[in-house]
């Protein structure tokens, strides 16, 4: 708001107060003519309605003084913002004009600086100029004398041509007098001094290849042993024995005498159906598993831990339970072949092939346990073959299948060599891997370098102080030959070799072998044992007919 709309209001309020003076003026003069009541009673009332247009205009003025500053301070505060906005502007504009100046300034300077450049650019071009001009100069004056120095060489060439002609001449007289001399042509003497040369460098050749041969020889076995040391440094593992006895924990002795069962009916259907001898003795709550063949000892392990679990111990229950501790061991053999394979990373390996790897889980060789003696020549032939820059997932597959002939070795004829190459190749393994298994024994020469990797490891696991035990072999030999031949005879079913060796259990088909043959089949048994083997002791015989008459109610 201006100050002429101040002004306006201002004389408004004083217009209006000067209209209600007036107002109280004729009020107060037209109660003269009033009577004396009346115009006391109109001077009260002219009194207050003064009085209340005093105060009216007391307020009205209050109010208008009280709007006149507020617009006063208004303005000048709008003045106040309008001057520091125009000084800010003002501040601006001049601080956009330094930096235009300043960076006129800038840019002056750049092009001063390009200025100077562009002037020295110019001056190396004209001083390269006159450098290429005296090159010029230079090398046509090379190039006269490089002229006149190849007609100087022509001329000499002529010479020296010339001189050769003679020279020739001269060699050919000769050569035709040395001809006449000894009688022999160019051609027969060069032939002469190559056969001379050849026969003094045929012998220094040989005498060379005898010294190198010799000399790789030392080196070769100096770095066999130091990749056999090598080998045997990076691989670590304990030294782990199979032994032919398992023990089972029991909650309490009074489940020795439930496991034996009336007249011993427990003991004995476990014994003949798992083919183990089970041992009950004074020792507190434990019973010993004894067995030779450690899929049977494994097998009747899993049988009684069931049996003591389900606490129904009975024939039938005992059956039913021997078939699943079967699969179950079963099982046990297939993962163990896929981890073997695992831990070797070797890929694309038949199942049925890894099978065969698990069984070896459950064989030894002179206590030794097979699967982890073929572990042991994998990883051994491997870092071997990395250290001569080899194959090493094809030697790791060698070392793993070598002795895979051990795992059926029980169910086909031939020795396991034999047996393992025939699987080998039925699987459609590498020709390495074939040749390293039919030869890691010396039965076959070995073609590959893959198979006296797989000698030397299959030596070191072995060779390993505590690996292995002869003795235990030769018994395990003799129990399978007990068990052999008496499965030899006709209506056998089964035998199974008991107590350490003393004692063979035959179980026999009812339908083929009554109970008179039994008699004379131990008699023919007992007489072929003393026959053909050699033992300590002595050996009971035992065959067991039993019939079994099945229904099922329906």
């Amino acid at each position: 708001m201006n100050d002429n709309s101040l002004i306006s209001v201002i004389v408004g309020l004083i217009a209006g107060v000067v209209c209600l003076a007036i107002g109280a003026v004729a009020m107060f003069l037209f109660l003269k003519y009033k009577t004396k009541k009346e115009k006391e009673k109109e001077k009260q009332d002219a009194d207050d309605l003064i009085s209340s247009a005093k105060e009216k205009a007391s307020d009205i003025v209050s109010n208008a003084e009280d709007k006149a500053k507020s617009l006063l301070q208004n303005a000048e505060d709008k003045a106040s913002n309008i001057l520091e906005n125009a000084r800010n502007e003002e501040r601006n504009v001049a601080e956009e004009r330094e930096a235009v100046e300043q960076e006129l300034k800038t840019k002056k300077a750049d092009m001063l600086s390009l200025e100077n450049k562009l002037n020295q650019r110019e001056t190396a071009f004209d001083q390269r100029d006159l450098a290429l001009l005296e090159r010029e100069r230079n090398l046509e004056q090379k190039e006269n004398q490089v002229s006149q120095k190849m007609s100087e060489v022509d001329r000499k060439m002529q010479s020296v041509t010339d001189k050769e002609k003679v020279a020739d001449e001269k060699l050919n007289s000769i050569l035709g007098e040395l001809e006449k001399v000894s009688q022999m042509t160019v051609g027969d003497a060069r032939n002469e001094i190559f056969r001379r040369v050849e026969s003094q460098m045929s012998q220094e050749i040989a005498l060379y290849q005898k010294n190198k041969e010799e000399e790789m020889k030392e080196k070769a076995e100096e770095k066999a042993k130091e990749i056999l040391s090598l080998a045997i440094s990076k691989y670590s593992q304990e030294v782990t024995t199979e032994r032919t006895v398992s023990t089972i924990s029991l909650p309490t002795d009074d489940m020795k005498g439930r496991i034996i069962g009336r007249e011993g009916r427990n003991i004995r259907t476990l014994e003949q159906m798992l083919g183990v001898d089970i041992l009950i003795d004074d020792t507190p709550e434990v019973i010993s598993i004894s067995c030779f063949d450690p899929i049977r000892r494994e097998t009747a392990r899993l049988a009684l831990e069931y049996l003591i679990k389900d606490g129904r111990i009975q024939p039938g229950r005992i059956e039913e339970l021997a078939e699943k501790a079967k699969q179950e061991v079963q099982k046990s053999i297939h993962e163990a072949g896929i981890n073997a394979a695992f831990k070797l990373g070797l890929p694309r390996i038949n199942k049925d092939l890894l099978d065969y790897v698990g069984r070896l889980k459950y064989r030894t060789s002179y206590t030794q346990n097979a699967l982890d003696h073929s572990l042991q020549v994998a990883y051994l032939s491997g870092i071997m073959a990395a250290e001569l820059g080899l194959d090493q997932n094809l030697a790791k597959r060698a070392g793993l299948l070598h002795d895979i002939g051990k795992a059926a070795d029980f169910e086909l004829d031939g020795s396991h060599v034999e047996i393992g190459s025939r699987l080998a190749k039925k699987y459609g393994e590498p020709d390495e891997v074939i040749n390293a298994i039919e030869s890691h024994h010396g039965d076959t020469e070995a073609k590959y370098i893959y198979s006296y990797l797989v000698q030397a490891a299959d030596t070191l696991s072995a060779a390993r102080p505590g690996a292995r035990n002869e003795t235990l072999e030769n018994y395990i030999k003799r129990i399978e030959q007990l068990e052999n031949i008496c499965k030899e005879f006709d209506g056998i079913q089964t035998a199974y070799a008991m107590q350490s060796g003393r004692e063979v259990r035959v179980m026999v088909v009812p339908e083929k072998v009554d109970d008179l043959a039994s008699y004379r089949l131990a008699r023919e048994i007992r007489e072929k044992i003393e026959n053909e083997m050699t033992y300590p002791g002595q050996i009971k015989v035992s065959v067991v007919r039993e019939v079994r008459a099945v229904e099922v109610a329906k």
